[in-house]
């Protein structure tokens, strides 16, 4: 958790004047925050970054000459207990997600009047993860979207064979009859299934394979 004892030393990067003048305001008259720069490009916020030492990185993402994860990325490697915000217009699942996994613990809309902005800043400063709504949107629903199965080799036509009857519950025997097969090649067929769906018995290797649309219970 982030010192709160002291004044925190901000950098604010965006490129937006009014925007960019509405916000340093901001923190200038809060009592917790220092603004140590207030760039319009992310050129002049690298350039800080590697000149001295900040708490908070608050930036948008849509700069003239890139994009405001590469600043996240670079405080995170210089300052790891420092935090980034974002603050952007930008809101779709993808950039969302890349500016979080890039290392910012709080996104916020450019809706957000100075009383939400310095009360997100206090927040973070907390260790909290200060979010809009449709962002926490975003997230909920990339938690519970069920996760994509991973490709693996194919099973031939007869091993795909074999594996419904396995899932009927039929025998090395029944197989064999049912699919007029030597009893003899049952076990090879099954020790492939096993080997390509990463399987250790019969009930695992039911599972995998319906889990990846290869059956269907």
């Amino acid at each position: 958790m982030a010192d709160t004892t002291q004044a925190a030393r901000i950098l604010l990067l965006e490129d937006d004047t009014p925007l960019r003048e509405r916000f340093a305001h901001i923190i200038n008259g809060w009592p917790g925050g220092e603004l140590v720069a207030a760039c319009a490009t992310l050129e002049e916020a690298l350039a800080v970054l590697n000149r001295q030492p900040v708490d908070l990185l608050m930036t948008d993402l849509n700069l003239p000459d890139g994009h405001g994860i590469e600043a996240i990325r670079l405080l995170r490697r210089l300052y790891p207990d420092a935090d980034a915000m974002v603050i952007s217009v930008l809101a779709d699942d993808e950039t969302v997600l890349n500016a979080i996994e890039a290392g910012a613990v709080g996104y916020l809309l450019k809706d957000a009047d100075s009383i939400e902005l310095v009360e997100a800043i206090e927040s973070l400063r907390a260790g909290h993860s200060p979010i809009s709504s449709s962002i926490a949107r975003i997230l909920v629903r990339r938690m519970n979207a069920p996760a994509a199965s991973q490709p693996g080799p194919e099973l031939t036509p007869r091993e795909t064979e074999i594996l419904r009857g396995i899932a009927k519950g039929f025998t090395y025997t029944e197989l064999a009859e049912w699919l007029s097969i030597s009893r003899q090649t049952v076990p090879v067929h099954i020790k492939n299934i096993y080997r390509k769906l990463a399987a250790n018995n019969r009930s695992e290797a039911v599972y995998e394979a319906s889990k990846r649309g290869l059956i269907r219970l």
